[in-house]
C-alpha cells in the first residue's frame, strides 16, 4: 500500500464515522504529494520533519499537523500495517499573545455598506449573499467554515431557527434566531430559492457555488479595505473575518453587564450557543470586554474568591453535559 492510497483510506474511515476532516484531508494529501509514490512502510520520520519544516508557520499550525501524522501513522500500526512508528518531537506550546479584534458597531456597519456598494460581484458572490453573510456570522457568532457548510434546509425562517452542524463531530445545534436577523436574511433566502441549481447550500455565489470558508475570507479582505478599516494597535495583524465570531461574544458579554444580568447563568449559555464545550474559550472573552467593566468580571474569576462560576456545582455539572 502506497502513502497516498493509506491517506485516502484513512480519510475515507473519518469522514464515514461523521466528521468533515477538511484540515486534517489537506495535511494528509500535502504531505502524500511532498513524500511523493512511496509504500507506506518506507516513509520514515525524517519523512515527516522534512515536511513540517519546509516552510516557516505559526507553531499551532505545526503543532496541528504533526497530531494529524501522528495518529495516521498510529492508525495503521494499530491494523499491523506498518511497524511502530517514532514521529519526531513535537514543538513545545507558545502561548499564544494574539488578540483578536473587535469591531465597533460602527464598523459593523461601515463593513455592511461596502458589501452593498456596488463591488462587481466580489468573487462571484453577489452583494445580497455577502451582506446576508456579514450580518449572519455577526448575530450567531457561527464561524465562517460553519457558515459555508449550512444548507438552505438548515434555515426555518418560519420558525426562526437555524441548524449548524459541528465539522468535527456528528453533533449538531439548533439555534434560535431573532426577529430582526430574520427580516435581514429573507430577502436573500428569496433569491437563493429562486435559483435553479442543485447545490443544496444556503450561502452561494451567482453560478451556483458554494460560498467557501475561504472564497469568503478573500472577500472580506477586500470589503475591509474598501470600508477603510485597519487594526490602530500597533500590531502588523488586520482585522480579520474570523474576528466577526470573537465580537459577537464580546457585545453579547458587553450588553448583558449593562443590564445586570448574571453571567455565572449567561456564560453557559453563550459557550452552548456558540458550540463550544464548557467555558474554556468563552472565558477569554471576559477579557475582551471594556475596561470599565473590570470589577464586575473579577466577580468570575475562578480564583477570585466567593461566588465564582467554578464553585457552582449546578453550574458545573451542566457544563460537563454540553
Amino acid at each position: 500500500m502506497t502513502l497516498s492510497e493509506a491517506s485516502e483510506q484513512y480519510i475515507g474511515k473519518r469522514r464515514a464515522s461523521g466528521y468533515a476532516f477538511e484540515s486534517g484531508a489537506r495535511t494528509l494529501r500535502a504531505f502524500s504529494k511532498f513524500v511523493g509514490h512511496l509504500p507506506l512502510r518506507e516513509v520514515h520520520a525524517n519523512h515527516v520533519l522534512c515536511y513540517l519544516n519546509k516552510r516557516v508557520t505559526s507553531n499551532i499550525t505545526w503543532r496541528l499537523k504533526h497530531w494529524t501524522l501522528r495518529r495516521f501513522f498510529e492508525y495503521w500500526f494499530h491494523r499491523r500495517v506498518v511497524p511502530e512508528f517514532t514521529m519526531p518531537l513535537a514543538k513545545p506550546k507558545v502561548a499564544q499573545t494574539f488578540v483578536p479584534y473587535i469591531y465597533t458597531q460602527m464598523e459593523i456597519s461601515l463593513l455592511l455598506d461596502a458589501s452593498k456598494r456596488d463591488q462587481r460581484s466580489i468573487l462571484s458572490i453577489p452583494p445580497l449573499c455577502s451582506s446576508a453573510m456579514l450580518v449572519f456570522l455577526y448575530a450567531t457568532g457561527a464561524s465562517v467554515g460553519e457558515t459555508s457548510r449550512i444548507l438552505l434546509s438548515d434555515l426555518d425562517l418560519e420558525n426562526h431557527s437555524i441548524t449548524i452542524k459541528n465539522a468535527r463531530s456528528n453533533r449538531h445545534r439548533t439555534l434560535p434566531l431573532g426577529l430582526d436577523l430574520v427580516e435581514y436574511l429573507r430577502p436573500y433566502v428569496v433569491w437563493r430559492s429562486g435559483m435553479s441549481c442543485v447545490n443544496r447550500a444556503l450561502f452561494v455565489t451567482k453560478s451556483g457555488v458554494t460560498v467557501s470558508a475561504e472564497k469568503f475570507s478573500r472577500a472580506f479582505r477586500l470589503l475591509r479595505r474598501d470600508a477603510a478599516l485597519y487594526r490602530q494597535d500597533g500590531t502588523g495583524h488586520k482585522p480579520r473575518v474570523e474576528d466577526l465570531r470573537h465580537t459577537f461574544a464580546v457585545h453579547r458579554i458587553d450588553k448583558w453587564i449593562r443590564e445586570g444580568a448574571d453571567l455565572n447563568r449567561m456564560l453557559p449559555a453563550l459557550a452552548a450557543y456558540m458550540g463550544q464545550n464548557g467555558l474554556g474559550a468563552t472565558n477569554r472573552y471576559l477579557f475582551m470586554t471594556p475596561e470599565r467593566f473590570r470589577k464586575d468580571l473579577d466577580k468570575l474569576s475562578p480564583i477570585g474568591g466567593q461566588g465564582g462560576w467554578c464553585e457552582d456545582r449546578r453550574l458545573m455539572k451542566f457544563l460537563s453535559e454540553l
